[in-house]
């Protein structure tokens, strides 16, 4: 019922066809370019949604990126995407569906050509069935009973026995319905009658195919595909194309043709009209590509090694976790390394309290399982779990260094609301200079380290209209340990001044862009020159460090040190030379010795940080704790170095009060920060 009804409204627009050309072929050519040409505010809308897609691709593979491994949470992002750009996935099936339709309604159009070219009442049509049955003895209800009428009447030996019941005028009419088109008879099934016919089924796979092939490398969006895809969706067409062409009529088949054919000339048509070179960046989805093809290549090497060596770990972790219901306390480690930001704090609440801490860690080989005891519990939980893991805690206070809370994957707790989310930064330097643009919004309390921090804070709540946070003036653990450490070194004194290079891996740091000329201005000048680059440097530029080692191979006051399991050499230098590494800040506030700046292009992970009027912390040192000079006037650097050496504003007694003016509460830091915790469990404990 449904095809007849699609039917008789393609049968209305074949009728007038037919009308006019008075030739089948014809008239099914016409009718494709007019339903193309109607379906064509369809193609336009369809085209814009794919380029809206593609253009969406490059947020799409960072999600998949960042959420690799976690389905539930790509989908929820990719919803929220698909919401803010307003894109509607089902609308690219809509073509499809549409074709469909049109094809049900094109099969029924021919094989009822009395019911839509000559447009008879359906009486007569039930007498010509009537009568045709009585003669041949098939079955009235057969798809193709009307095209087998039409071929009784136009055979002599059947047309006299029809006069008997049907008038003249419409017998002659039906028989001059002419079906065949270049030869061929289109209202023939290639399966049932051989000969020229089988040429239709062959080529409607050929255009199925010539159309894949030019969606493939033409349409914006069936050109993102992957091979893999894109080669399926070819076999299906072409298959499906080439077994149909066999079991429906040749007309059928010839519209199938001629609509792959102006959906060719469509998508050429479109692109140029709405090129997508317009709207999409193509580099940036080139290098989202390659950032996600990473993260599966990794994962990739890790399944084929067979399974996580830590699941198991990791599950009785997990489950030891939850076990302990509510907690008061949790601190969340990203690495090993990190419970030094953590330490004082931590040790003094073991030391003055019975609170019991929860330590959660990404790294199963975490060093501090080493320190784990009944009122220090450690637990092992990788990053997907983590997300499940932040959506059920239930705890009185959460203290982290990892940014970006409710942004991302972590998330605060849904099963309980008033969880106090703290944030101990594991740097000193500027937070809105170097974290992502409303990274802290989500945080309850800061742990802020100096003054500019704190102010910081308080110039995006009023910039930006967020709620006001609790600022804890804490200060350092990392360098009050780093300061404690120093003491048994802090008398040392170099044979020759001792220059220590120790650039940051940043893209543009010293290394990539002047070592050669500073080795060449410092060398040879009576100090002793140290190269300390980064660990990450070393990682990822071995080579390139090799061959900086072979090129002053021969220079006796030349040194590259990567080994990094001592502090000795930061501790013992008399100056440091660095580019933006937050090294500057330990070194100088634990020596009270000054640091040469090279001013390198900056890294800003907040493009917008002079929204707040706030002078980053970063930027104000520099010239508190050193000097800073450019690139192009390195040939000064000699001399800047015998400033630092010996000019009094750089003097110990003089970096001393730079320090206490720019740094919380030195040597006391984990006293302040235990405090203010210890003081706010009995608060919730009271609740």
């Amino acid at each position: 019922m449904i095809v007849q009804t699609i039917g008789n409204l393609f049968g209305q627009i074949m009728y007038e066809c037919y009308r006019i050309f008075h030739n089948y072929g014809v008239s099914i050519l016409i009718f494709t370019v007019i339903t193309k040409l109607i379906l064509m505010p369809i193609s336009i809308l369809v085209q814009k949604n794919s380029i809206k897609m593609v253009k969406m691709y490059p947020e799409m593979n960072q999600i998949k990126a960042k959420y690799f491994g976690s389905k539930d949470l790509i989908s929820e992002e990719q919803y929220k995407l698909y919401q803010k750009e307003k894109y509607h996935p089902m609308l690219d099936l809509l073509p499809v569906v549409l074709q469909l339709v049109i094809l049900m309604g094109v099969v029924d159009v021919i094989y009822r050509p009395i019911s839509h070219l000559l447009q008879l009442s359906k009486e007569w049509i039930d007498v010509l069935t009537e009568t045709y049955c009585g003669m041949s003895g098939v079955s009235p209800k057969i798809s193709s009973i009307q095209v087998q009428i039409v071929d009784s009447i136009q055979n002599p030996v059947y047309f006299d026995a029809y006069r008997q019941v049907v008038p003249e005028e419409i017998l002659h009419a039906i028989a001059g319905i002419d079906m065949r088109f270049l030869g061929i008879d289109l209202g023939a099934v290639p399966s049932q009658v051989w000969g020229m016919t089988i040429i239709i089924p062959l080529l409607a796979a050929f255009s199925s195919w010539i159309m894949c092939f030019a969606q493939n490398k033409v349409n914006v969006l069936q050109a993102e595909q992957g091979k893999v895809n894109q080669l399926t969706t070819l076999l299906i067409s072409v298959g499906l194309s080439l077994y149909l062409g066999f079991f429906v009529p040749a007309g059928v088949g010839v519209y199938w043709i001629l609509s792959n054919l102006a959906a060719i000339l469509t998508l050429f048509l479109l692109n140029a009209c709405i090129n997508p070179k317009r709207y999409i960046d193509y580099e940036a989805l080139a290098a989202s590509k390659a950032e996600l093809e990473k993260v599966q290549k990794y994962s990739g090497s890790v399944t084929k090694k067979g399974h996580d060596p830590y699941a198991k770990k990791e599950a009785e972790d997990y489950k030891r976790f939850q076990k302990y219901g509510l907690k008061q306390l949790v601190f969340y480690s990203e690495k090993n390394g990190f419970y030094k930001y953590y330490q004082n704090v931590i040790e003094t609440i073991l030391k003055k309290t019975d609170i019991t801490i929860h330590y959660v860690t990404g790294d199963p080989k975490d060093e501090v399982f080493a320190l784990a005891n009944d009122k220090f519990r450690v637990y092992y939980i990788g990053e997907n779990k983590l997300i499940i893991l932040m959506m059920k805690l239930e705890a009185d206070m959460v203290v982290m260094t990892m940014p970006d809370l409710q942004k991302y994957h972590i998330k605060r707790s849904l099963v309980k609301e008033n969880i106090e989310y703290v944030y101990l930064d594991h740097g000193i330097g500027s937070d809105n200079l170097m974290l992502r643009k409303h990274a802290l919004d989500y945080f309850d309390t800061i742990f802020a380290s100096n003054e500019i921090g704190k102010a910081e804070i308080r110039a995006q709540e009023l910039c930006y209209g967020l709620k006001p946070k609790t600022i804890v003036e804490f200060g350092s653990c990392l360098i009050d340990n780093m300061i404690e450490a120093h003491k048994s070194d802090s008398a040392y004194q170099n044979e020759r001044p001792t220059i220590l290079i120790a650039p940051s891996w940043q893209d543009e740091n010293i290394l990539d862009l002047c070592i050669h000329e500073i080795l060449d201005h410092l060398l040879g000048r009576g100090c002793h020159v140290i190269v300390r680059p980064h660990p990450q440097y070393v990682r990822h530029f071995e080579d390139k460090l090799r061959q900086l080692s072979a090129q002053y191979a021969d220079k006796k006051d030349f040194e590259l040190q990567m080994d990094f399991s001592s502090n000795e050499t930061v501790f013992r230098a008399d100056i440091l030379i660095t580019d933006w590494s937050s090294i500057a800040y330990e070194y100088s506030f634990t020596t009270l010795k000054p640091t040469l700046f090279i001013n390198t292009p900056m890294k800003v992970m907040n493009p917008d940080y002079e929204e707040i009027g706030v002078v980053p912390f970063d930027i104000e040192i520099r010239n508190k704790i050193g000097i800073s000079i450019d690139i192009d006037r390195l040939a000064k650097i000699n001399a800047l170095t015998e400033t630092l050496l010996n000019d009094k504003m750089f003097a110990k007694e003089e970096m001393e009060k730079t320090r206490a003016k720019y740094l919380y509460h030195v040597g006391t830091s984990g006293e302040i920060g235990a405090k203010y915790i210890i003081r706010k469990l009995i608060e919730y404990s009271k609740r």
